[in-house]
């Protein structure tokens, strides 16, 4: 498949590397410094130019492409490249957008502005975000299946009573799998007899019940569900946040420094309790017990502040923190000096791109340890290495580093183990490293 990526930032340069092992890659930025690092670094080509330019496009081939990724930094940018692939060539055109009211708008209008398939980037964020914060100790969580599936990835905390343990005593789960662990900066395949320790960070595949049982064990004492929850900010992240957590019933606070904007939030979320504040003012949060919170989400407009007030929420007393992390390089170090996880929205737009490029077509995809691995989700079909067979058999035919998390059939999760046969028309959820994704995804 021929794709073409307008923008090499973060999201553009992310689903370039996922691709450039199967299918052919062109990728236009108007940096000329991008430009040259892409060049050396993967296998694509890369142009220098106007992304949204007839002639740029044309240059690339565009008559000849099968999909059109528009992923700058600049919504409006990306809209008019979409429109102007469509004026010449047929290919699928996928835009990114942080704003909401564009996807509103291309929602309602039942497909606009000549885009076929359209990306929030501040939406899924948000969803990220809430995701994250009903599971003690999880760094990461996505849901397959239509949510019958979980993939949770943990960090073994200090004192946990799981670390020490090897895989086999841990896991007395009949719908859960140690899918993988990352150790050092390696990926370890868990067998019965690896041992857990402190720092691993730990992929399991479940249903949803078990996946929170287990978070249980690895954390005990810690507030599974977060009903008290304080977000800081009002960015848009912070609202669509709130909005979903005001989706499941819960009532959040959130603090906002400004007061025109915190009227205005005031006015939009019936269900939030808008405070105006400054939210690192530590005589405030005492005051409005905040310290009580189970669970503070740092939403605010720069990755240092959000920082700052996820580490004075930890320091008064809060047991859990989320941060909004803009630059990816930055996301260890914040999980390295305490803050419970920290979540990248370029990298959850480019999750949701990558799944529509993928031989296969997976149903979804999620992005592990920032493109060291991916988890799909994929339908078996006929010519499936899978169907019909054993998994201890098939399992030869895949590339190795490669683990079956779980099987719905019909509806019912199904626990895969060596013997279970994969029928036609199970969904498998797959842990693979990211050198042999297209394969398994073009196998499975």
């Amino acid at each position: 498949m021929r794709v073409v990526i307008i923008g090499a930032g973060q999201v553009g340069s992310s689903i370039a590397a996922s691709l450039d092992a199967g299918h052919e890659v062109v990728v236009i930025d108007a940096d000329a410094e991008r430009v040259d690092a892409l060049t050396y670094s993967l296998d694509v080509l890369a142009i220098e130019g106007d992304g949204a330019s007839l002639s740029t496009l044309r240059e690339a081939e565009i008559e000849a492409a099968d999909l059109l990724i528009a992923s700058t930094d600049n919504d409006e940018t990306n809209i008019v490249a979409c429109a102007t692939a469509k004026t010449a060539s047929d290919a699928f055109t996928v835009a990114r957008v942080k704003r909401t009211n564009y996807l509103d708008t291309w929602q309602e209008a039942g497909g606009a502005f000549g885009v076929d398939f359209m990306v929030c980037t501040n939406l899924l964020a948000a969803e990220t975000m809430v995701r994250v914060i009903g599971l003690p100790a999880a760094r990461d969580v996505d849901v397959f299946a239509e949510g019958r599936v979980m993939m949770a990835e943990f960090c073994v905390p200090e004192g946990s009573p799981v670390a020490g343990r090897t895989v086999a005593e841990a896991d007395h789960f009949t719908e859960l799998t140690f899918a993988a662990m990352l150790r050092d900066g390696d990926v370890v395949i868990p067998k019965g007899e690896t041992t857990i320790e402190v720092d691993d960070e730990l992929i399991v595949i479940g249903s949803p019940e078990n996946t929170r049982t287990f978070a249980s064990d690895l954390a005990p004492g810690r507030d599974e569900d977060g009903k008290d929850i304080v977000i800081v900010g009002g960015s848009e992240i912070a609202v669509e946040a709130a909005r979903l957590l005001e989706d499941r019933g819960l009532h959040p606070r959130l603090i906002e420094r400004d007061p025109d904007r915190a009227r205005e939030l005031a006015e939009q979320l019936a269900g939030t309790t808008v405070m105006q504040s400054d939210a690192t003012d530590q005589e405030f949060l005492q005051r409005e017990h905040v310290d009580d919170a189970d669970v503070v989400i740092a939403a605010l407009g720069s990755d240092e502040k959000n920082l700052l007030a996820s580490l004075l929420a930890t320091r008064i007393g809060v047991p859990r923190t989320v941060a909004l992390v803009e630059t990816a390089e930055y996301t260890d170090l914040f999980e390295a000096v305490g803050v419970g996880a920290a979540v990248n929205p370029r990298e959850a737009t480019a999750e949701e791109i990558i799944r529509l490029a993928h031989d296969g077509t997976p149903e979804n995809v999620a992005i592990v340890d920032r493109d060291r691995a991916e988890v799909l989700e994929i339908e078996i079909s006929d010519d499936s290495v899978l169907a019909g067979r054993p998994i201890h058999e098939s399992a030869a035919d895949l590339p190795t580093r490669v683990t079956i998390g779980a099987i719905t059939r019909d509806g019912e999760f199904v626990t895969p183990r060596g013997d279970t046969v994969v029928e036609v028309g199970d969904h498998v959820v797959v842990f693979a490293e990211s050198d042999a994704i297209d394969t398994v995804a073009s196998q499975i």
